[in-house]
């Protein structure tokens, strides 16, 4: 699969997954998980012909790890994002000491005034790194990165859970918990 099939199939896989399974007609369940056979046939209708070797080498293959198959391989699910309601029955997990969250100039003042929070999604997404942060932030400008007190933010009893790809997800963020990064 070339680099530019290998985009278009996961941006397409992310609206359906993560926003709107009913696109295409296909049903997730509770949990966020969808039958790989019923995808696969939903989107050949809809003119997406994809085999499963295809689908396992975008899970495979996606660079930011979108994408997990259940333990028996029979069903999909984004890892986060989710702007729809599911419980990805992640367990909460101590957090490092310090997370990270990349955004944009044009969004620090309302950040600083009112916190991260998940705006459509169901989470606020942190990394373990600057890099990431800085990745996430360029999509829409000029990256800022934001410094989490994950550890005071934990103590204070907000709960933390980590996607299969690594994001770090809570609730929400409040103002104090926050600084800018040094550039």
């Amino acid at each position: 699969m070339d680099e530019k099939r290998l985009v278009k199939t996961s941006k397409l896989l992310s609206r359906v997954l993560r926003h709107d399974p009913g696109a295409i007609g296909v049903p997730m369940d509770g949990s966020g998980w969808v039958r790989v056979d019923a995808l696969l046939a939903a989107l050949a209708v809809r003119g997406t012909r994809l085999s499963r070797a295809e689908l396992d080498f975008v899970v495979e293959n996606n660079n930011k790890r979108r994408f997990a198959y259940s333990e028996d391989g029979a069903s999909i699910r984004a890892s986060q994002g989710h702007t729809v309601a599911v419980d990805l029955g992640l367990p909460a997990t101590e957090p490092p000491p310090v997370l990270y969250h990349g955004t944009t100039g044009s969004s620090l003042d309302a950040i600083l005034r009112e916190g991260l929070r998940p705006m459509s999604r169901q989470d606020v997404h942190l990394s373990t790194d600057t890099e990431t942060a800085v990745r996430v932030g360029s999509r829409h400008g000029r990256p800022v990165v934001l410094v989490v007190d994950a550890a005071a933010l934990a103590a204070d009893g907000h709960v933390f859970r980590v996607s299969a790809n690594g994001v770090w997800l809570t609730d929400a963020v409040p103002p104090g918990y926050l600084r800018v990064a040094a550039r």
